[in-house]
């Protein structure tokens, strides 16, 4: 069956060979669309990706902006784009060709409907330890969804409705859009379907601790723009993050501190127990994301540890929004060969 025409906004920056990888698995959709239209946002790449982008037949739309986001990104290409229909991606991911098919019956079945994602899932959980934790975190239950990520087919209708995304976001635009796309009536959909294959090439640690510092800067921006409504999106989570991080921030250093002054392990012994504990019990809530328990344990700890950095990200926000300073992009992935 021939599906609707289709336009997909692919938004990069650096991305090198997981661009030509990205634009050759939306190319292969050409056969099974009305009409495709690929456009290439990019933001200030110092790699060759215009000129690759440009050479495999994409439509390049180059910003220039002093801090370039995903969210301006994303908006230059929807506005530039010519169809009803809008599939965004990332540069560094790979499109599951049954995934257009499916997010169509979706959103034919409901008018409702603004959006549509599916599954996204690591390349190359294998490659490091960072990468085989994450590869759960994009692991969302079926249904329908307070949000989507940055990977989702969206109705032209819906994003005109809205406005588009916050520009002036620098994390969490596909959240805040959803929850301002759900205000007007609009519903978005998780299906149970694969959508992409990701490359987040993450090795060091330096790269773990900015990726939950963004995410925790995401939390506090934009629930405290929806604080004092009737619907408080994360503010629950935003707290619930406060609470844990410096829970096992402060816990941390106060067991530290007892070590050296007791001269003893047993204050650190006793820090490492708990955690210990608590982990387990965060895998064995995971246990429906994998079978394999060493994953899980890894993802457990995870769970736990990765609230100091988002703590970090969310007191980072608030005394940058107090200084009313131009703020800079939390970057965590490097350029790719």
């Amino acid at each position: 069956m021939m599906l609707p025409a289709l336009s997909v906004v692919v938004i990069g920056r650096n991305e090198g060979q997981r661009l030509v990888r990205c634009l050759d698995s939306v190319a292969a959709l050409r056969s099974h669309v009305a009409s495709l239209e690929i456009l290439y946002v990019d933001s200030s790449s110092t790699d060759n990706s215009v000129a690759t982008a440009s050479a495999m037949g994409a439509k390049v739309i180059a910003l220039h902006a002093e801090h370039p986001t995903a969210a301006l990104g994303r908006n230059a290409g929807w506005r530039e784009a010519a169809s009803e229909y809008v599939l965004f991606l990332d540069g560094d991911t790979v499109l599951d060709a049954d995934f257009p098919a499916r997010a169509f019956a979706a959103l034919a079945a409901d008018d409702h409907i603004a959006a549509v994602w599916g599954h996204r899932r690591e390349l190359h959980p294998e490659a490091s330890l960072y990468n085989r934790i994450l590869d759960l975190d994009w692991i969302y239950p079926p249904g329908p969804a307070e949000f989507c990520g940055g990977d989702v087919l969206m109705s032209r209708a819906a994003l005109e409705a809205a406005g588009g995304y916050d520009g002036t976001l620098i994390a969490g635009e596909e959240p805040e859009l959803c929850r301002r796309m759900r205000a007007l009536g609009y519903s978005i959909l998780h299906i149970d379907a694969p959508m992409t294959g990701h490359d987040l090439e993450m090795r060091r640690f330096r790269q773990y601790w900015r990726r939950a510092v963004r995410a925790g800067h995401a939390y506090a921006e934009v629930s405290g723009r929806f604080r004092r409504t009737g619907d408080p999106f994360w503010q629950d989570v935003r707290v619930a993050n406060f609470r844990r991080g410096g829970f096992w921030a402060g816990s941390l250093l106060l067991a530290l501190l007892l070590s050296l002054l007791l001269r003893s392990v047993w204050p650190f012994a006793a820090w490492t127990a708990l955690l210990l504990l608590l982990s387990l019990r965060s895998a064995r809530k995971s246990r429906w994301k994998s079978d394999d328990r060493g994953t899980l344990f890894l993802y457990g700890l995870h769970s736990q540890l990765q609230q100091i950095p988002i703590l970090f990200g969310q007191i980072g926000y608030e005394l940058g929004r107090r200084r009313q300073g131009p703020r800079k992009l939390i970057e965590y992935k490097g350029v790719s060969s």
